[in-house]
């Protein structure tokens, strides 16, 4: 009897631990490379253009990422408007990054030059970038 019990306890912990997060594979799969330039237009109220442009430029090494993002244009959106540091890691299709203070961070989801998604910047914003040629990039 007591054989029986200690049985389904070392069962019911293997089981346990297997549904409660991810395999490894899961963890530290990549399948796609964020390195490079991008950018994305950033609207006002009601989806108004009013010319900002926000860019990353991000450099990938296995699933870590490092980078700098900055927002070049009116002032007023709570974005960086000189080059800060932002760091994250690619799971899968998915980048998710933060600055190191906490004040900006997102979820995008990267497919060949785009990435959709959206970020925390005082508020839940939408935003897609696109890959970019670096030249294309104004001076800081």
């Amino acid at each position: 009897m007591k054989t029986i019990a200690g049985v389904l306890i070392v069962v019911a912990v293997a089981l346990g631990s297997g549904c409660a997060r991810p395999d490894w594979i899961e963890r530290t799969l990549v399948t796609v490379d964020v390195t490079g330039t991008w950018s994305a237009s950033v609207g006002g109220a009601g989806g108004a253009n009013v010319g900002g442009t926000l860019w990353f430029e991000l450099e990938q090494q296995g699933s870590t990422v490092k980078g700098n993002m900055q927002y070049v244009g009116l002032r007023g959106f709570g974005l960086p408007t000189t080059a800060r540091p932002i760091e994250g890691a690619v799971t899968g299709d998915v980048f998710r990054f933060r600055q190191p203070d906490g004040t900006v961070e997102g979820e995008m989801t990267v497919s060949g030059d785009e990435m959709t998604g959206q970020v925390w910047i005082g508020s839940l914003r939408p935003i897609s970038l696109q890959r970019v040629d670096p030249s294309s990039r104004p001076p800081r």
